[in-house]
């Protein structure tokens, strides 16, 4: 007789944890530059704009080739922001290092979904939905670095 009371209980939490692997997407948040400053601590040498699009990029998800696509940007974006190459290689070596889907990270790739994603395209719907959201968190005034993404 248990185990006829067990199974109810089995089936829905195996069904609510289908529930949460399929999830949606959250709304685009951005804490600019993560373990990382925002901007030179003297002077005006600003990058965060680089973090925004990045963690754009890192919201959404998508592919392994995207993920280096997006870490390529940022460096490249900081290169273009600051002249110092150090610099950028120093932040690229950090987002390959601790940017891994698999990680817990709340700035991994495809932060946006729920946990266990890990390297998959968007399907057109998803993309449309993305944009979608990245144009209501664009057009909002609270914005990561205190002003919108570039």
């Amino acid at each position: 007789m248990p185990t006829l009371l067990l199974r109810p209980a089995l089936l829905a939490a195996l069904l609510l944890s289908g529930c949460a692997a399929t999830q949606g997407l959250r709304p685009f948040a951005s804490d600019g530059c993560s373990l990382f400053p925002d901007r030179a601590p003297l002077g005006k040498t600003d990058w965060c704009g680089c973090c925004l699009a990045h963690d754009l990029a890192y919201w959404k998800g998508g592919t392994e080739e995207e993920r280096l696509q997006a870490d390529r940007q940022l460096r490249d974006c900081v290169v273009a922001k600051t002249g110092d190459k150090a610099l950028a290689e120093t932040m690229l070596a950090g987002v390959r290092a601790g940017g891994a889907p698999q990680l817990g990270t709340p700035f991994r790739w495809g932060y946006g979904w729920p946990r266990g994603r890990g390297y998959e395209a968007l399907s057109e719907a998803e993309q449309l939905k993305a944009a979608e959201m990245e144009g209501s968190y664009r057009a909002g005034k609270a914005q990561a670095c205190g002003r919108s993404p570039e």
